[in-house]
């Protein structure tokens, strides 16, 4: 039998305390304002390229596992540039950027994402 799942990801849940907060960080860190609106009062969809969508849910926020590990990473064209940004953001850095390619932050609620130059 052949396989009904696909080699495709629909979405990456990420855990967050302030449902409300986490979707003004994420927003503001992808300059995108999205008409979306927060469901049932804990989760929020933000919709990326190629069909791919990050929900923010805090219903989920107090099973998370606290962990180094970045859960996924963000593409850049230019590491260096997306490196300062985030600085000026005021956003948490945890990491130079590796081997010219990567670095990882760290959002409002501990969840580690690392920005990748593809």
């Amino acid at each position: 039998m052949k396989s009904p799942v696909q080699t495709k990801v629909g979405a990456i849940f990420i855990p967050v305390k302030d449902i409300k907060k986490a979707k003004e960080w994420y927003c503001d860190l992808l300059n995108i304002e999205t008409p979306n609106e927060i469901i049932a009062d804990h989760l929020f969809v933000i919709d990326l390229d190629y069909d791919l969508k990050v929900v923010l849910d805090s219903k989920i926020y107090e099973k998370r596992i606290i962990d180094d590990v970045p859960l996924f990473h963000f593409n850049t064209s230019n590491i260096e540039t997306a490196y300062k940004y985030v600085q000026l953001k005021g956003i948490e850095v945890l990491t130079a950027i590796q081997h010219d390619h990567f670095f990882n932050i760290r959002d409002l609620d501990g969840n580690v994402l690392m920005i990748c130059k593809c």
